[in-house]
């Protein structure tokens, strides 16, 4: 993390940047994000590190606001707050935390939740998860990491975590031109931690596990879930650290299936099971998720629960229709396992994939399978992911349960 600069703390004296004419709209009815094609791009624009701290102005010097910019990034302003004078110090980041916090503890009675959700929390780029005493954080862009250690100091002071994690390891960090790594701040980890979830308990790896170490944004759809899988077989595809299944068969699943490329997310799976009592219920398949499809159908295997929650299939723009059909396939695989009046739930992480479509690509893949059936459940990431509501990328969640015929 750089070290913080002098213009962080006077605002006074900050650089602006300008718009072009007639493109403050967007900005000024509230869009976190400016476009590097809305801003008069000159050489002192250019000239501003990655990062920094500036005050937006319209195209005739009226103040929109504070962003940090890059002009390096196609998203070259990224909206703090509209007070073009406001500090952004220490002070400022406590403030947002203390927000996001208080929006948290309203809705869970346990310190387990993401705690900042980027510009859902008024925090572009941003992310902190929080595990009891223990802090996962990822600064993803160049303006958070520049402010690095006014976000650590505002930590500190609003929680005082034992330890403290940064997964700045995300893909997204190279498109603002910042190095991946992975480092604890604070305190030290001795091995995977608890996480606790309506009576399982589960082990996240922060400094090994996928994103932050756990996914709290299916925490709703694994409480639906739950409730469909009493007596029930269920197969958990892309599994990972065992989330939904365990969920499951803590619910009362007669047999949970858990398939999983990654032998230490197994491995996690396989312990979290053992510390929630419910291993003899559970097995657990090292395997490829559309090759153990496949082999499962061949087999006539069938299951009143089916989970796919893959992995990203979309990166980019340019990957959509390739990962339309990803999804398109999965629905079908899947779809063939459900046994009669079962169910069938898949999710995109993808934000580029669009809801309309990702419903459109299930639909097909069901039909191609020979299945019909009745969508029961349309749902996002739960409310510790809060949406900006003038940001639609935000809501990337999107998940459908189906009731096959």
């Amino acid at each position: 993390m750089a070290q913080p600069m002098n213009v962080q703390a006077e605002p006074l004296q900050r650089p602006a940047v300008r718009l072009l004419p007639s493109r403050h709209k967007r900005a000024a009815a509230g869009h976190p994000w400016i476009y590097s094609n809305e801003i008069q791009m000159d050489a002192a624009a250019k000239a501003h590190e990655p990062g920094t701290v500036v005050s937006v102005l319209t195209a005739d010097g009226r103040a929109l606001g504070t962003a940090y910019f890059n002009p390096h990034s196609l998203i070259a302003a990224r909206m703090l707050s509209t007070d073009p004078s406001v500090p952004i110090d220490a002070e400022f980041f406590a403030g947002r935390l203390s927000a996001a916090l208080a929006l948290r503890e309203a809705l869970y009675d346990r310190p387990f939740y993401r705690l900042v959700h980027a510009e859902g929390d008024a925090l572009p780029g941003l992310v902190i998860d929080r595990f009891g005493d223990v802090l996962a954080i990822q600064m993803n862009t160049a303006g958070m990491d520049r402010v690095g250690d006014e976000i650590l100091a505002a930590c500190e002071s609003v929680l005082a975590p034992r330890a403290v994690v940064l997964r700045n390891d995300s893909s997204v960090r190279q498109l603002e031109g910042l190095e991946r790594f992975v480092k604890t701040a604070k305190g030290e980890l001795a091995g995977p931690l608890e996480v606790e979830e309506d009576g399982a308990v589960f082990l996240a790896d922060l400094l090994a596990g996928q994103k932050t170490g756990w996914f709290y944004d299916q925490r709703v759809n694994r409480d639906f879930i739950a409730g469909l899988a009493k007596g029930r077989r269920v197969a958990d595809i892309y599994a990972h650290s065992g989330g939904f299944a365990i969920r499951a068969a803590l619910a009362g699943a007669r047999e949970v299936v858990l398939v999983e490329s990654s032998q230490a997310a197994l491995d996690l799976a396989q312990q979290s099971a053992a510390r929630t009592g419910v291993e003899t219920v559970c097995r657990f398949v090292r395997a490829e998720a559309f090759a153990e499809l496949e082999r499962l159908a061949a087999q006539g295997e069938k299951f009143g629960v089916v989970v796919c929650d893959p992995p990203a299939f979309i990166k980019s723009r340019k990957d959509v229709n390739s990962g339309a059909k990803g999804y398109r396939k999965l629905a079908r695989l899947a779809a063939a396992l459900v046994e009669p009046g079962g169910f069938l739930f898949l999710a995109s992480c993808s934000h580029h994939m669009e809801a309309m479509r990702f419903a459109e690509e299930v639909a097909k893949g069901i039909e191609a399978a020979g299945r019909t059936g009745r969508i029961i459940s349309q749902a996002g990431a739960g409310p510790d992911h809060p949406v900006h509501p003038m940001l639609p990328e935000s809501a990337y969640l999107k998940s459908l349960t189906l009731a096959l015929d």
